[in-house]
């Protein structure tokens, strides 16, 4: 071959390369601008502006009555890891060995990272919280455990009221629902006037065994981080319960997982995603219609829908109670027959990071779950399919497009730093999220 075919082989080549090139390039804007104009179309608000997580705190939602500010936030994010106030134990030795983040952790995206979240009674940690079990010396009748899978508080701001059921919260959808606000049960909490994230957290400090007084708070230090925090609360009330749910509501506001890829291209980064994971973006926002259920900055709309989920298998999970209400879904607070089976749509981000799906843990996988809703069938024999969802029909995707929404919800909606949100140390010194012996042992902090 001479020199000159040479030449002309390697300008072909060149020549085809870039115009492959720019081809791709073509497609990528023509991609970007169809899904661009798609988010839009689905936006109550016409922008895709309204998927976007603010990255400053005063421009997140906030409960009037519990407004943010910096050194509420920086309490909130200890007394929500620290083990030291674990103090209302029923059972001997398990005193400062939990904390909120046991049942909501960094490494499980927030959620427990095991089928059933244990509190009070769990014994280890695992890799990812995969390996906390309960305490074989212990009653089990009294572990500190739920009859649903622990909800991640990630991306939970965007919630007005909180739990599977929607209980915790006195606004919103929780308006006029003061007759299920039961004295001597957790719903009595809402009669305070908050919304759901508030509410939860200070239920949540008496229901998982926790305790805040002046005493307490002096001795760890938190004393004066109180004072910073709470300046218009008056002394003789600054230091209890109520107020360290507060600040720890006020931290869970600021959990949202604003450093995933689709919310980089969001802010106009084209190549954050993957041409796969655009695919399956337009999908999700399109042909699937999974938008419908899941909008807004957290793809999870304020609604509750019977999708025949499973309830947790009795065999797998640690104890539930004798009497299981929470199987009823929203109607286990409402008592509105209208409202059986129904469970609250939950938000999208960083489902990787807990291979538990649905309040009943019953998928292991994020295909899984796609796979049911592709079919519509539904899996749990007690719900009639008279409750069922209208919108839980047959999506007829297929291989390959399951292939891309499956990129989409993996990767594109994956926040890789989320440790941002856990602090190095608690002032107490001790392990978290978990400080048992053998979660000590485990984390690496004993």
């Amino acid at each position: 071959m001479n020199i000159q075919v040479k030449y002309i082989i390697l300008y072909l080549t060149l020549t085809l390369t870039f115009a492959a090139c720019q081809n791709d390039d073509a497609i990528q804007v023509d991609i970007d601008q169809e899904l661009r104009v798609l988010l839009a179309e689905t936006s109550p608000n016409a922008s895709m502006a309204n998927y976007i997580f603010p990255t400053q705190y005063q421009f997140l939602p906030q409960d009037p009555n519990n407004l943010l500010n910096e050194q509420k936030i920086a309490l909130g994010k200890l007394l929500f890891h620290e083990t030291a106030f674990a103090q209302e134990n029923l059972f001997q030795n398990t005193a400062g060995t939990y904390s909120c983040a046991t049942c909501h952790h960094v490494k499980a995206g927030f959620s427990s990272g095991n089928v059933q979240g244990i509190g009070e009674g769990g014994i280890g940690f695992g890799e990812r919280g995969e390996g906390r079990l309960p305490d074989e010396l212990l009653d089990p009748i009294v572990l500190d455990v739920q009859p649903n899978r622990s909800p991640t508080v990630l991306n939970s701001v965007y919630h007005e009221v909180m739990l599977w059921n929607g209980q915790f919260g006195s606004t919103g959808l929780n308006a006029n629902t003061q007759d299920r606000w039961f004295v001597d049960t957790p719903m009595e909490v809402n009669f305070l006037g908050f919304q759901g994230m508030e509410s939860q957290a200070i239920s949540a400090i008496e229901v998982h065994r926790l305790k805040f007084d002046e005493e307490l708070v002096t001795e760890l230090g938190y004393k004066t981080l109180f004072d910073l925090a709470f300046p218009e609360i008056d002394e003789s009330e600054r230091y209890n319960d109520t107020i360290a749910g507060l600040a720890m509501a006020a931290f869970e506001r600021t959990i949202v997982a604003s450093e995933a890829p689709f919310q980089r291209w969001l802010k106009g980064q084209r190549s954050a995603m993957s041409m796969e994971e655009k695919e399956g973006a337009l999908l999700f926002f399109g042909k699937a219609g999974c938008v419908y259920c899941h909008n807004g900055p957290s793809l999870a709309n304020m609604e509750f829908s019977a999708l025949g989920f499973n309830d947790f298998d009795e065999e797998e999970v640690f104890h539930l109670p004798a009497v299981n209400t929470a199987v009823k879904g929203r109607a286990s607070f409402t008592g509105d027959d209208d409202d059986l089976y129904k469970f609250k749509v939950p938000q999208l981000y960083n489902l990787a990071d807990n291979p538990f799906y649905g309040h009943g843990a019953s998928f292991r996988s994020i295909r899984a779950v796609l796979e049911y809703k592709n079919s519509a069938i539904a899996e749990n024999p007690i719900v009639d399919p008279s409750y069922l969802d209208s919108r839980f029909q047959p999506l007829e995707l297929s291989e390959e497009e399951l292939d891309a929404l499956e990129a989409f919800l993996t990767y594109a909606l994956y926040d890789p730093n989320l440790d941002r949100y856990v602090p190095e140390e608690v002032l107490s010194g001790s392990c978290f999220p978990n400080a048992d012996p053998l979660s000590q042992l485990q984390l690496g902090c004993n």
